[in-house]
């Protein structure tokens, strides 16, 4: 497959009354990106964290009591993405959720085909809140996820500021990286819009970066969350000079639907004004351990 029509979510927190409140608001999301000839779906980190509004009022802002309750939501939550996979003829990055794992939590992000075949990416690193404050534990381990012809891989918000995780995904096939964040700040916001762009030029390769948008009071979990949908490149031949491919408005609750043409990404691997992709195994080679020189 040459191209991939992708859409990028800015998706907003709201209030549930329920359940079915919920699957209908999904429901439209995923019907809207694929009425608009979406083929790959991307929604933000901790989308479903919405469904706290569910819980009993005492647990709106306790983070370490939530994280059980929530497990009650995740067969119907799964069983939910997975019909509309199918139904829709999609797949879906789904909104990374706090699951029991290990006698612990992962902040985990399922992917769902088409066919309704589920595979998941674990967040490996843990920001300072995900780790004092609500005791997330990092998973182990990056995949590659093949669907509908493409290769691809899913960086989950701070681990898209490591270089070497995206090298791994690249370097397993993967021809564009998914990094779905939530940021409390323009800052974080930054943080993660830098480091999608910056593994975006290291690999030559796409990167499209859904963000979560919140203005929820009623639960500390995600009670502010801003950003805007944005899809970048390496800037080389045929690509944007800026390396922003796309970019929703700043807070604008919306899809960002755009065509990934993977001919242009495949060239500059190849024949690049420069070749990151190349040369990324000489840089390592030639960074050896630093020498301090006193000039004083």
């Amino acid at each position: 497959m040459t191209s991939l029509r992708v859409a990028v979510a800015a998706y907003p927190v709201d209030f549930l009354s329920s359940w079915e409140e919920f699957e209908s608001k999904l429901t439209r999301w995923v019907a809207d990106a694929a009425g608009r000839g979406a083929r790959l779906l991307v929604f933000p980190e901790y989308a479903p964290l919405e469904l706290i509004s569910l819980l009993p009022p005492e647990l709106h802002h306790d983070v370490l009591g939530m994280r059980p309750e929530l497990q009650a939501f995740l067969p119907d939550f799964l069983a939910l993405h997975e019909r509309l996979a199918r139904q829709y003829g999609v797949t879906i990055v789904a909104g990374s959720y706090p699951v029991a794992h290990a006698g612990g939590f992962v902040n985990r992000a399922y992917v769902v085909s088409p066919s309704g075949a589920t595979a998941f990416q674990d967040k490996l690193l843990m920001t300072r809140f995900e780790d004092e404050e609500w005791s997330i534990s990092p998973g182990s381990g990056v995949k590659v996820f093949e669907s509908q012809g493409i290769r691809f891989g899913v960086a989950i918000c701070y681990d898209s500021e490591f270089p070497h995780l995206a090298r791994a995904l690249a370097e397993g096939g993967a021809e564009f990286l998914v990094v779905p964040s939530f940021t409390g700040s323009r800052a974080g916001f930054t943080r993660v819009r830098v480091g999608s762009m910056a593994r975006a030029l290291e690999n030559q390769m796409y990167a499209v970066h859904a963000p979560l948008l919140a203005d929820a009071p009623w639960t500390y979990a995600v009670e502010d969350a801003v950003g805007q949908a944005g899809i970048y490149s390496p800037s080389d031949n045929g690509l944007p000079e800026t390396g922003i491919v796309a970019e929703a408005g700043w807070m604008e609750a919306a899809w960002l639907v755009h065509d990934l043409d993977f001919t242009l990404t495949r060239n500059v691997r190849t024949d690049g004004h420069v070749l990151n992709w190349r040369d990324r195994h000489i840089g390592q080679l030639r960074a050896t351990p630093a020498e301090v020189v006193t000039l004083d």
